[in-house]
């Protein structure tokens, strides 16, 4: 990956960047990210925290506001960009869409398949009918990035 990446919201008001690539890409099938994304599913690629940098606008939260987690959107066209989980401060849940690298979309895991839509498929390799466990983390990323290389 060419770092940094830029992504932008749909009008161009909110701009972010990324000075590194995803550690793992998903897609959740939750009815919450239905609902958010108005589709099956929303995708998802992570990224460390730190990495993350808006360089235009300010994102204001919408849909959930805490405490569990925060939703942040372009307050112009209200394009939601990425998501802040609370107690997993560490990363990020950046919306991949925004940027121009395909692979970022191509989801890796699929988590909360207990609510997927029955017709909903995605090419992810693993999938979980609830939210992986931490302890399942480290062995996902360390294959995610097997993969990528």
């Amino acid at each position: 990956m060419t770092a940094p990446q830029t992504g932008t919201c749909r009008c161009g008001a909110t701009r972010i960047e990324v000075s590194e690539p995803p550690f793992m890409t998903a897609a959740c099938h939750c009815t919450g990210c239905q609902k958010m994304s108005s589709s099956a599913f929303s995708l998802t690629a992570m990224v460390p925290a730190h990495s993350l940098r808006v360089v235009q606008g300010d994102p204001v939260k919408g849909g959930l506001r805490g405490p569990q987690l925060d939703h942040y959107f372009c307050p112009e066209c209200l394009t939601w960009m990425f998501t802040r989980i609370t107690g997993m401060e560490d990363f990020v849940n950046i919306r991949p869409t925004m940027f121009d690298v395909p692979s970022w979309c191509d989801p890796f895991i699929e988590t909360m398949t207990a609510e997927k839509l029955p017709w909903a498929t995605t090419p992810a390799r693993h999938s979980f009918e609830h939210f992986p466990g931490m302890a399942d983390f480290p062995a996902l990323m360390e294959a995610f990035a097997a993969e990528r290389a």
